[in-house]
């Protein structure tokens, strides 16, 4: 047996012992209530979404996005647990090819007061960042966020086991992933990026080695977190890889090396909204000092933010965020090529919606602004439902930037607009 298909019957088998050890447990405790489960809901959607780029780019395809996706989920339950199942089937007119993705897959109970279960494929999310995360480890898709696709692929699902304890203290939230999940990283497939010399596309796709080895290569996320006179204040922990490649080794291939992350965060009324601070340490395991050239240096990350209505349907928020570069100067002395990074990275960031025509219609704008990159990235979008069963919507990704290495700098010749039309079943 190939060492892949190890692997996947690792996880099939991981999978498998933890769902059979507790239905035959449930079974045995409740008898024929095992065999109780509610009817079946169904909800999906069938979509056609087509975009194209604005500004010529050599190392791809003038159209961005062309692809009919339909999604199917099922949702049941029973006395003593809850089911789900969301995927995703698609045809794809940038790879040429058939696609599919299972979004969800989980089984959840709630075996006492104080003890909640969550098992198999699930999206995942905590901290107070909008569209900007710091203490939130688990994986995302800027791929898909880049080209247009609706922002509820912005998150990828985690193959994990979470498990919440609730306590007069405080709350603790534990997830445990037994094989990494990295981002979905840009790879050249579908956004030209920059290689360190150079932009590179679909003729030149990133070459990875990620860690993928079941009960090795795992992750876990910890949050502590209370109420505190309408305060949430929150404690997060994090073991495992950088999420994106950060690292190259001798042979050029890159790498997710090992990362822990240590970090706070508190949100809660300010004036006539809601404010929030979020801070994350990110210690790179494989170059604590930062004199590996070739290995991502440790950081410091803080957020601050607020959001509030300003009139009626019509909500801003707006964040500060800092990426501070720590053992800076062992980077500069051992940098080999290539433009250095800042020892600061700065971003600004406008989240608008505004809701119109008996909110029918939603006009929304993500922006963010980095003033020491010189580069930024505009997201205006516009999505009317014509009716209780069908969706239109009309978007653009807008990147600007005076560098091709920063990071929104890169995507320049990306910028693309794109249309859909979503009929939910």
């Amino acid at each position: 047996m190939s060492g892949v298909k190890q692997q996947v019957f690792k996880g099939f088998l991981f999978w498998g012992i933890l769902l059979i050890s507790v239905f035959c447990t449930r079974a045995a405790w409740a008898g024929d209530d095992f065999k109780v489960f509610s009817p079946v809901e169904l909800n999906g959607f069938l979509e056609f979404r087509a975009g194209c780029r604005i500004q010529d780019d050599p190392r791809q395809k003038q159209t961005s996005v062309l692809e009919s996706r339909l999604q199917a989920e099922l949702f049941t339950y029973t006395s003593w647990a809850e089911f789900k199942y969301k995927g995703d089937l698609w045809a794809d007119g940038i790879t040429e090819k058939g696609e599919y993705d299972t979004r969800e897959a989980w089984m959840f109970a709630r075996p006492s007061d104080v003890l909640d279960i969550k098992i198999g494929r699930q999206v995942l999310t905590w901290g107070t960042g909008d569209l900007v995360f710091l203490n939130d480890l688990f994986p995302k898709d800027w791929q898909s966020y880049f080209i247009g696709r609706d922002s509820e692929y912005l998150k990828a699902p985690s193959d994990a086991v979470k498990v919440s304890f609730f306590t007069s203290f405080a709350n603790v939230d534990l997830v445990y992933t037994p094989r990494f999940d990295p981002d979905r990283y840009i790879t050249g497939e579908y956004v030209s990026y920059w290689n360190g010399s150079e932009l590179a596309g679909r003729d030149n796709l990133i070459n990875t080695q990620v860690p993928d080895q079941w009960f090795k290569d795992y992750e876990i996320a910890l949050r502590l977190y209370k109420n505190i006179r309408n305060y949430e204040l929150a404690l997060y922990g994090y073991r495992g890889f950088w999420k994106r490649p950060s690292g190259r080794s001798g042979s050029g291939e890159y790498l997710f090396p090992e990362l822990s992350v240590y970090g706070f965060s508190a949100r809660g009324n300010v004036g006539r909204g809601i404010g929030n601070l979020e801070f994350a340490y990110y210690r790179s395991g494989r170059d604590s000092d930062g004199t590996d050239p070739m290995i991502n240096n440790s950081e410091l990350r803080y957020l601050v933010g607020y959001n509030q209505d300003l009139a009626m349907d019509f909500n801003a928020g707006l964040q500060y965020y800092v990426e501070q570069m720590l053992h800076y100067g062992s980077y500069e002395d051992n940098l080999v090529q290539g433009a250095p990074r800042d020892r600061f990275r700065h971003v600004i960031t406008l989240q608008l919606t505004w809701l119109l025509m008996n909110q029918n219609l939603e006009l929304s704008l993500s922006s963010y602004w980095s003033p020491s990159d010189q580069d930024a990235y505009l997201r205006p979008r516009a999505a009317y439902k014509w009716s209780d069963d069908i969706t239109v919507e009309a978007g653009a990704n807008i990147f600007t930037g005076s560098e091709m290495h920063t990071f929104f700098g890169q995507f320049e010749d990306n910028t693309s607009v794109y249309t859909a039309v979503r009929f939910s079943l």
